[in-house]
């Protein structure tokens, strides 16, 4: 119901099915003029592709989690869950000229004008009248300016001005409190919540807008959207994990493994941008609410991120799985192929976002440093500890699914498993003495 987010979340899925698109033919097409680009210096000199060593850093790494499972698993879930605690004190709104550096224009004005008329000169509401069903509009309208001077909280008001046929009024109330005062959110409610009884005694209808209100407003829509959004989201996914996983307990996991490092990240944006700190070490100047559309941002695109994560790494483990491995061996394996991919993607997506963290506008400021934060929580804490603890305690658990979900999920066999079967059952087919005659 934002227009703003609609516009940024259709453009972002289109841009994500045209990199699909890509993938899946322009790629293949310039890998079939250059078929050994892709390839080492040694597989292009030997002529055949060298599986990499047992022993490299995923592999180790996998190890020592497997010798340890459950001190690796609280304490990823206590650190993660330590830095998420500032969640439960999330203040949204929309920062303005108080949010800028002291050193431009906009931002000595707005303290120059707070000093001299107080802070909510600054954001006025903006509050409109319909008096066309009033007996007499300019009375309706001077009793509705009358409630709201008495409001507390509201210091003055502008003479109002009628529109050429009398019936429309418009006039500013400027609030005690700064825009991003939560007094000033309580103003507004209480205002809006006084509405009707004023409107009945005097037959007219009357709105409060204006930035300071509209900012309010935005706050507080995506403050209740967010908890819908992540449960669509977050479920999508695990459907869509089961299909590819065959299992149960593999995407609750991975579930449960991205709520940790959105909460944790999004706890590290309000100890910082909102508590203040290490804020100085960031460069920022204001403390005040966190972006309104910043947890949006935040699960959106982390969540895109991390399930690639999850799929490079668990997708492996599916495989080794299935095709003999212990579910020991099968985390070993995972790590000793995708670890490496998945460090080398998150280094790079925490060096794009943290770009942004040098940037003037505390907003963008905010957002690089929210994302790098999410992307470093979820790649170097829960997909490589988190993830394989939880699979070492689970065991041959994690692959676990109930008989009657696998018959309605649709089969899709990423790893192989049916070539596999087939090929152990052909010898069988192929060898005389077990074959029986053919029936004609």
């Amino acid at each position: 119901g934002i227009p703003m987010l609609t516009t940024m979340g259709l453009a972002a899925a289109g841009a994500v099915i045209v990199g699909v698109l890509i993938a899946l033919t322009l790629v293949p097409a310039l890998l079939g003029f250059w078929p050994n680009a892709v390839l080492s210096r040694r597989s292009r000199k030997h002529g055949r592709i060298t599986e990499g060593g047992a022993n490299n850093g995923g592999s180790r790494w996998a190890r020592f989690v497997l010798r340890r499972p459950l001190p690796v698993l609280l304490l990823s879930v206590m650190g993660l869950g330590t830095l998420a605690v500032p969640v439960m004190d999330l203040q949204l709104g929309m920062p303005g000229a108080e949010a800028k550096p002291t050193s431009t224009t906009e931002r000595r004005a707005y303290d120059d004008l707070a000093k001299g008329f107080g802070p909510g000169f600054n954001g006025p509401l903006t509050i409109v009248v319909d008096a066309k069903a009033a007996a007499n509009p300019k009375t309706a309208v001077t009793t509705i300016e009358k409630k709201i001077k008495a409001t507390d909280g509201i210091v003055s008001l502008s003479p109002a001005r009628f529109n050429t046929a009398g019936d429309t009024a418009v006039f500013s109330a400027v609030p005690s409190t700064a825009p991003t005062d939560t007094k000033t959110q309580d103003l507004v409610k209480t205002i809006r919540n006084e509405r009707p009884a004023t409107e009945a005694s005097t037959h007219a209808e009357f709105e409060v807008t204006g930035t300071t209100a509209l900012n309010i407003d935005v706050a507080h829509k995506t403050q209740n959207a967010l908890i819908p959004y992540l449960i669509v989201v977050v479920g999508l996914a695990i459907l869509l994990l089961m299909v590819v996983f065959r299992s149960l307990l593999v995407p609750i996991k991975a579930a449960v493994g991205f709520l940790l490092s959105v909460l944790a990240a999004l706890g590290s944006v309000v100890a910082v941008f909102q508590w203040g700190w290490l804020a100085s070490l960031l460069g920022v100047e204001t403390t005040g609410p966190i972006m309104s559309m910043m947890p949006i941002f935040l699960v959106g695109i982390v969540f895109g991120l991390a399930m690639d994560y999850e799929v490079f790494l668990v997708a492996r483990m599916r495989e080794a799985y299935v095709h003999g491995d212990s579910p020991s061996q099968a985390i070993q394996s995972g790590f000793r192929h995708s670890a490496r991919v998945v460090v080398a993607a998150a280094l790079i997506m925490m060096a794009v976002f943290s770009g942004f963290i040098g940037a003037d506008e505390s907003m963008i400021k905010m957002i690089g440093f929210g994302l790098a934060t999410a992307v470093m929580f979820d790649a170097f804490i829960v997909r490589m500890a988190f993830v394989p603890a939880a699979l070492a305690l689970l065991g041959k658990a994690a692959w676990w699914i109930p008989h009657r979900l696998d018959r309605i999920l649709p089969k899709v066999d990423i790893e192989g498993q049916a070539l596999t079967h087939q090929s152990a059952i052909a010898p069988a087919h192929n060898d005389p003495t077990t074959r029986e005659p053919a029936r004609i």
